[in-house]
């Protein structure tokens, strides 16, 4: 957007309302805003064409999987302790990976407290409704999603909300997992290593046997 050339003249346009201000404001840190005085005349199309273009984005050609960060899914099937099935807001079902985390596997021969960790993820999420987050690497080797499991979305990404909202911190915090970091998928690494810890030092779940 083109500003007003500066002169002697005084601008007798009227004040911009708030609204008008901090789009103003929104444009100058866009660089799309070099002078202080712009028409309100310029101003009302760039405000209708922002208001449809969030209606558009709320109403056409936008799913569920879509909004925000978060991939809104129900888990149809369990598989392990690690793994499971989920139909996603679109009605596609994806076979999910937990991401930095591995419980012990029931695959051939089942391994030391394999059942058990299986049998926690169905008691917890089977035919619950989850968040996905997902990072920098989606699928693996597989073809499986890769993904942090959020039984609730987050209100910030803290270690609180870590503790007691995502279910791969869960798994480790109470012994049923250990860590598996992957590069490049290690936003949470080091905290999951800490919840580790924590589980062996108190002797939980498999660090107990």
């Amino acid at each position: 957007m083109d500003g007003v050339k500066a002169g002697n003249r005084k601008d007798e346009s009227p004040p911009f309302s708030e609204t008008e201000d901090r789009f103003l404001q929104f444009m100058r840190r866009a660089g799309g805003v070099k002078a202080r005085r712009v028409r309100r005349k310029r101003i009302i199309p760039w405000l209708f064409i922002t208001f449809l273009s969030l209606i558009a984005y709320k109403f056409l050609g936008f799913n569920s999987e879509q909004a925000g960060p978060f991939l809104e899914a129900r888990v149809q099937e369990v598989i392990d302790g690690d793994t499971v099935t989920v139909v996603l807001g679109s009605g596609r079902k994806e076979k999910v990976r937990f991401i930095g985390v591995n419980t012990p596997e029931i695959s051939g021969e089942v391994q030391p407290y394999g059942l058990e960790a299986k049998a926690y993820t169905e008691r917890r999420l089977q035919g619950r409704r989850i968040y996905l987050e997902l990072d920098t690497s989606e699928r693996d080797r597989y073809g499986r999603l890769l993904a942090y499991v959020w039984l609730e979305k987050p209100r910030d990404i803290s270690d609180t909300e870590i503790r007691t909202k995502m279910f791969n911190a869960e798994l480790l915090r109470e012994g049923y997992a250990q860590v598996m970091t992957v590069p490049p998928n290690v936003k949470y690494a080091e905290t999951f290593k800490r919840l580790e810890n924590e589980a062996r030092n108190a002797g939980k779940g498999l660090w107990g046997l």
